[in-house]
This record gives structure tokens, sequence and C-alpha cells, in this order.
């Protein structure tokens, strides 16, 4: 190909056509030229290199190449090839003096003969050089974020998309993508420790026991805690393989290392687990707790149940006694949506009786709960359209009598409580136990009407759910109880109100026994006050240094004659400090508003109350529950799957652990953008 065979960018003489112009002299040429438009010169420039002479000059690689001698032009197609394919290595390594200059290399169409368009440079959009690295850091997150398999990277059709985006991209392998999701964890890891380096109280644990189909056992524990700025944090810290789930020792491992892991030695305040423990994994449990930790309350808040599982059980119960009448009603529901036909001749029913639902029908997922309430209770208020299909559509035989759907009707009520106390875990804000005193006196005030029922049905349903929610409320009504306390709402006036209605004439002794349990934690909270975190610390240390500036006066006024003053105010505040609970619990309730921050309320009177507001802090971080939010309705055991259960255990944890703590977001997130700025 001649120097001539393309002229489409070169400079060019308003008026002339391209052939005129390839004739014209320089020395012919007018001043005034159109600015060159074709990309290349986004990546050349021209200079002279003798009379009647000049050259293009690539930026990246200084290489120069034929541009006009004289009269002859040459065009732009052979600067185009240097930069699209490939033979500029500068342009290649990503490397130039101002990244900002370049645009992304031109691409033509393969085996096409169809000229480039021109390309326009948008000045929102710079350009950014290709990074190998900086791909692979993003694909490891996506594969975190999204839990696709680690092999994705070699499977053929993400190589060829990931070809077709980026021909540059190197191939990567298993191994190659696994060690990148495991540096994303440590470096996410690395962030959520100096986070909680700064917290000031102590942490909860709660552990949430998984299955495998390799009958391997996974625990997973998650912190919660309550930061500087009194906001409620919940965190995946550690995800344990245990070969033997069953054994007593299984839980005190997890939970030593989960201490040692994250030096919460002397900081952990309680447990929640999913499973009941039995005892000898409790007596197992007691001597490691006992040695790592000082017991608050001699142990009495430290462990748990876990309200999710305890609820889901009472809900299985029902569920089990009703399972005939629900696979009744299952079926018809099945019936009217598996046809098009038959689904619209049942609207049609419904509109011919005018019946004023809102709930449409749909098949529940046996695995969850709340689905098959959520469809008994739909069933039951299109309960007369059922009743009337069979007169459009003779072949629906599958109508519920009334007496099931009454039966229907009872099973929604004891699931309804149930249904409506679980939700509250389903929101996104972090629910604090407070909630939950309530949430669980109500059940268990209206489960002790039911059991007086003379319907044998519903009373035998009742006294089975009553052992449950009796049971939970024997070993968790204290904790309930303190949280309530913690709340300037109701303090001990609901504890008091509630206990009569459960307790009758013994509620006196049971109100006791949570008045005197907190005066008794808030003693020990002001004789063993929480060692001082390094964020504290550090803001004392530089108030002291501050004092250095005081005047000659004052540092005599502290050096001479008021070390008995020093003395007097440390007992006189610690004598104010013992009586803060009674201050508190004697001044006025605070008005009963909905949107109230419990925490954010302590936060604003953490100087009048010191040692209480600690406390406070400490009883509000108790998790109810040890379940993840997607599984709060479960009523079979969570098992890791058969792709995640074939990795090595500490891949497991990486790619669980730092999906939680990307949802949360970290300073990498933020850097990463920076870096797609530029």
């Amino acid at each position: 190909m001649t120097e001539m065979t393309e002229i489409t960018d070169m400079e060019t003489i308003p008026g002339e056509s391209n052939n005129q112009l390839a004739l014209t002299t320089p020395e012919a040429q007018p001043i005034k030229r159109r600015k060159k438009k074709s990309m290349v010169w986004e990546y050349f420039t021209i200079e002279n290199v003798s009379a009647g002479c000049r050259r293009a000059y690539c930026k990246r690689c200084k290489q120069s190449f034929a541009y006009s001698t004289g009269s002859k032009v040459a065009g732009t197609s052979h600067l185009k090839r240097h930069i699209a394919k490939g033979t500029c290595r500068a342009l290649l390594r990503g490397q130039g003096q101002d990244n900002n200059q370049f645009i992304t290399p031109y691409n033509p169409k393969m085996g096409g003969s169809e000229p480039p368009k021109r390309r326009y440079r948008s000045p929102s959009s710079p350009f950014i050089p290709f990074d190998q690295d900086r791909c692979r850091h993003e694909i490891a997150r996506m594969i975190i974020m999204h839990e696709y398999p680690l092999h994705i990277v070699e499977h053929p059709g993400f190589i060829a998309f990931v070809q077709n985006l980026q021909p540059q991209f190197d191939k990567m392998s298993f191994n190659t993508v696994q060690g990148d999701c495991v540096a994303t964890y440590l470096r996410e890891k690395q962030s959520l420790m100096n986070f909680i380096e700064g917290i000031p109280g102590r942490f909860c644990l709660t552990l949430d026991m998984w299955s495998s189909n390799q009958t391997l056992g996974y625990v997973f524990i998650t912190g919660h805690f309550v930061d500087s700025d009194w906001k409620l944090h919940r965190r995946v810290f550690n995800v344990v393989m245990e070969p033997y789930l069953d054994s007593r020792s299984a839980l005190s491992h997890a939970i030593a290392a989960c201490l040692s892991d994250w030096s919460l030695e002397g900081k952990l305040f309680s447990l929640t687990f999913n499973h009941p423990l039995s005892e000898a994994g409790l007596e197992n449990l007691r001597p490691l707790l006992c040695v790592k930790n000082p017991l608050i309350l001699n142990g009495q808040l430290l462990i748990r149940n876990c309200i999710a599982r305890n609820m889901s059980s009472m809900a299985k119960d029902v569920l089990g006694a009703g399972q005939e009448i629900i696979k009744k009603i299952r079926d018809s529901v099945k019936y009217v949506k598996m046809s098009e036909s038959h689904d619209d001749k049942f609207i049609q029913v419904k509109n011919q009786l005018q019946v004023p639902s809102e709930k449409s029908l749909f098949l529940d997922n046996q695995t969850q709960w709340n689905t098959t309430y959520e469809m008994l209770a739909a069933a039951s208020e299109l309960k007369e359209v059922f009743d009337c299909l069979d007169t459009y559509d003779p072949d629906y035989k599958l109508a519920p009598s009334m007496e099931d759907w009454k039966l229907a009707e009872t099973l929604c009520s004891f699931l309804k409580p149930l249904f409506d106390a679980a939700s509250i875990l389903t929101t996104t804000t972090l629910p604090t136990v407070i909630t939950f005193f309530y949430e669980v006196w109500k059940i268990h005030v209206d489960l002790g009407r039911s059991v007086t029922s003379e319907d044998p049905f519903i009373s035998n349903l009742a006294k089975s759910m009553q052992e449950k929610i009796d049971k939970y409320w024997k070993d968790c009504s204290l904790v309930l109880a303190m949280a309530v306390v913690m709340d300037p709402r109701f303090k001990m006036k609901l504890v008091e109100f509630s206990f009569t209605k459960i307790y009758g004439e013994d509620a006196p002794t049971y109100i006791k026994t949570v008045d005197d349990g907190i005066h008794e934690l808030f003693l020990e909270y002001v004789a063993l006050p929480l060692p001082l975190t390094p964020t504290y610390a550090e803001e004392v240390n530089g108030a002291n240094n501050g004092k250095t500036n005081e005047s000659h006066q004052g540092n005599l006024l502290s050096d001479h004659g008021l070390a008995d003053f020093d003395v007097y105010i440390m007992e006189t505040n610690s004598q104010q400090m013992k009586s803060e609970l009674d201050q508190y619990l004697e001044e006025s309730l605070l008005p009963r508003v909905q949107e109230f921050d419990v925490l954010g309320w302590w936060k604003l009177n953490k100087m009048k109350y010191p040692t209480l507001s600690k406390m406070a802090r400490d009883i509000l971080s108790i998790p109810v529950s040890a379940a993840a939010t997607e599984s709060i309705f479960d009523i079979t055991d969570k098992q890791l799957d058969e792709y995640r259960s074939s990795l090595r255990p500490e891949t497991v944890e990486a790619l669980i652990c730092a999906k939680d703590w990307l949802h949360y977001g970290s300073s990498d997130v933020s850097n990463a953008l920076v870096r797609m700025e530029f």
C-alpha cells in the first residue's frame, strides 16, 4: 500500500475536495486548517524533521512514521494499525507520561471492509489503562459477593466473554482466584480488626450450627457490639469447621478459636446458640469461659437460646397438628395456580361473589413455615370462592369442608403471633432485645389462655407450645427484663405489669429477682470498670499532654496541698456512681413514642450516667437470635451446599466472612471507586 492510500483524517481545506487537496502544495494551502478529528491524534504528534518533510511520532513509544513529504501526504491507516494491532508495547503496558491524555485503543472489525467510524472522546469518561491486578481484584469481589463458584474463571463461556471484552486479560486458574479471594478476605479482616479495636464495650456472640452432606459441621460465629457512636453492629467473625459437631468439645473449640483470633479475651458478654446445648457441652464450655473471660453476674447472662429457632419449633408443632387440613388447602391452591384456565375461573367466581380480599393465592415453600402460614391466611379469606368454584369448574373436587376452614383459621390464630414476632428479625435495622420482651410475654399470655380452652385440639396444641415458651422464658426472662429496665420509657414498671399478668400472686418474688439482679450487675460495673480502649486511651493521653501548657499556678495547685482533695473527689464520685441506678429508676418515664432510639438516648445521657450507660450499652447489644435473616423461618437445619463443603475450610471461611463484610462496605470499596475515577 502506498502512502497515499488513505487521507480520511489528514488536514483539509474548506471548500476543496480531497483530490484537489492531494495535489495542492504546502505553499498553496491557506493558513487556517480544520482541526484534526481522527482518534489517532490522541496518540501522535507531528514534527518537522527537515524542509518540506514532517513525521508523526507516537506519544507512548516515540516511534516515528511517515506523514508528509513535499506534496505527498500519508494517510492515518498505518497510524491506526500501530495502536489497534498492539505493536505499541508502551500502550500495552499501560505506561505513559500522562494517562489521562489517551482513550481506549481502537479495534477495527475483524474481516470487514467497512472503514472504522470516528470516535470522539467524552471529557466525562477519561481513559482507564488496563490493569491486570485490578481486574483480578474485581473478579474476586464479584465471586465473593454473588457466591459464584471459584471454577467460573475456568469455564469456557467466561473465558470467551473476558477475551472478547479485553484480549489483554490473562486467563486465571482456580488456584489463582482462590488466592485472590483469600487476599480480599484478609484485607477486609484487617479493616474490621482496626474498627473493633476502638469498641468501648463488650461483645456478644451468636453461634449458628450448619451441617453438610459430608457429615461435617460448620459453626458460624457472629459478633454483636455497639460502637463509640452508639450504633449497633453485627459482623460474621468466623466460620469454623468441626468434624464432629455433636462432640462435647466442638463448640468450646470454636469459641476459643474466635476469642483468640479477634483478641476478645476478657470482652465477652453473652453467647446465643441456635441449638440447645447438651449438659456435657455446657460442662465443657464453663471452664473455658471462666478462664478466658470474667463472668458477669455469675454467668447468668452468658448462655442464651435463639428466639427464632424457638418460634420455628413452635410453628412446627402447629403445622404438624394440622398437616391433613394443610395438605387439602395446598392441593386446592395447587389446582388453581397450576393452570391458567383454572386461575381465570377462580378470579371469575371471586368477582361474582364480590369477595373483598386483597390477598392472592400462592403455593408455600415447605421448608419455611411463614410461607405456609401466609398460604393458609390467604386461602381462608377466599374460602367462599373455593366453596363455589365447583359450580363453574365441574372438575374441581378438592373443596375443603367448613370444618376444615374453621380448623385452618385456628391454625392461623396460633401462627400469627409467631409470624409477627419473627418478622421483626427480618427488618433492615437490628432490633434490640427490648422488643422481644413484649413479644414473648404476649405469646406466653395468649398460650396460657388457650390452655384452658374446652376444645381439646386447641388445648393440647397450646400445651405443647407453652412448654417451649416456658423454657425460653425461664432461661431468658432475666436478660429480657433487664433490657426493658434500660429503656427510659418503661424501666421497672413494664416488668412489674407483665410479671403480674404471668405469675399472679407470685409476681413480687420474680420482680425482686430482676431488681436484685440489675443492682448486683451495676455494682459489678462500678467495681470492675472496662479497660481503656485504644481510642479512649489516646484521648486521655492527648488531654494529659495538653495539660503541660497549663499555667505555673495550675501546676502548683496540683502539686501542693490538694492530694487529700483528690481522694475526697474520688470517694464522693464513687458514692454518686453507685446511686446512678437508683437515681435513674426514680425519675419519671419518658413519653412512649414509636420511633425511639434507646441507644441514642444513652449516648446523650452518658455523662449523667457514666457507669450505668456502660452497662446499658452491653445489655442492649445482646442478640435474641443466632439465625441469619434469610433463615429466620426455616424449619429444617441449615446445610452448606455441596460445592462449598468441597472447598478447604479456610476458603469457606474467607468466602462467607468476606461477603458479609463487603455487604457493610469498607475502605477497600471506596478506594476502588477512587481508582475508577482516573
